[in-house]
């Protein structure tokens, strides 16, 4: 029995150095997939993979970039054959394309113009894909309920939402062209961008105290009016930018005289003056023809 021990031991001697042994044994882990770290990433299409998806945040350009992959890679995972789940039917149905084409523009914001556009393209053609149709395109249907989606999570008044999109949107037989498309999804994100303007400016209005003097609310949205109607909106964006020279003398000057007018003080609950701002919002839009 000792004697076989022995043999057994001399039988698979340790390689010894530049005895080639080594090498022979490395090459034969690597006809067998086991190389090297460089080699395996390749083989696994792990290398790609990274790339592409470092490409993709170098095009979206994310406010988040680690949520932007995070989300990335697990669309991947659930977007692969074998997956499971609704996501992997191939062509995806119409929930998760809606789903990924809300990803999509809610990426960037609109101020990174190349990001935001690339955003949108990228939303346009996830919509236009469906199955065996020879020439993509989206419909009005898939447009405007992109659009309420993306109205849905905001704080503007549900009436006023309902009346920008009456602006905005297309008939559901409609093809939908890129530039109305993303005039659309552009105007929304503005408007919600606009409602969060006026409500931190109703904050400074109330002073922390309580529902702010209607007066002074009622001063401050005939200026933001005045600001609104003394620039061409053909573009979206414009529409903060005029907010934006409602400066603090402005708003104090008006803020002042209405304070000396001398009427029995009413107070304007935070949801009438977004109501009211928001509604000058939606009467500057040009509406879709």
């Amino acid at each position: 029995m000792a004697a076989y021990e022995k043999r057994r031991a001399a039988a698979a001697p340790a390689p010894a150095a530049g005895s080639g042994l080594g090498e022979s044994a490395r090459a034969g882990a690597a006809a067998r997939g086991l190389g090297t770290e460089a080699e395996f990433l390749l083989q696994a299409g792990v290398t790609a993979m990274v790339r592409e998806a470092l490409l993709k945040v170098l095009e979206a350009r994310p406010e988040e970039p680690v949520a932007f992959l995070a989300d990335y890679f697990e669309k991947l995972v659930l977007s692969s054959p074998g997956a499971g789940g609704e996501a992997a039917a191939e062509p995806p149905g119409l929930p998760q394309r809606l789903a990924r084409a809300l990803w999509y523009v809610r990426l960037a914001h609109h101020s990174h113009r190349t990001a935001f556009n690339n955003n949108m393209g990228m939303a346009y053609e996830c919509l236009s894909a469906s199955g065996r149709r020879k020439r993509p395109g989206v419909d009005g249907r898939l447009y405007s309920e992109l659009l309420r989606r993306i109205c849905r999570p905001g704080a503007a008044p549900e009436d006023v939402v309902a009346a920008l999109l009456r602006k905005i949107q297309c008939r559901d037989h409609e093809a939908v062209p890129f530039d109305v498309f993303r005039y659309g999804v552009l105007t929304c994100f503005v408007l919600l961008e606009f409602t969060a303007k006026a409500g931190t400016l109703y904050d400074v209005l109330d002073g922390g105290s309580g529902p702010a003097d209607k007066r002074v609310c009622q001063a401050v949205l005939c200026t933001l009016e005045d600001a609104l109607g003394a620039s061409d909106f053909s573009v979206p964006i414009r529409y903060l930018e005029a907010g934006s020279k409602l400066g603090p003398d402005c708003l104090a000057l008006a803020m002042d005289r209405a304070l000396q007018e001398r009427k029995l003080s009413v107070a304007m609950s935070r949801e009438e003056f977004l109501k009211k701002a928001t509604a000058l919002f939606v009467a500057k839009v040009k509406p879709i023809d």
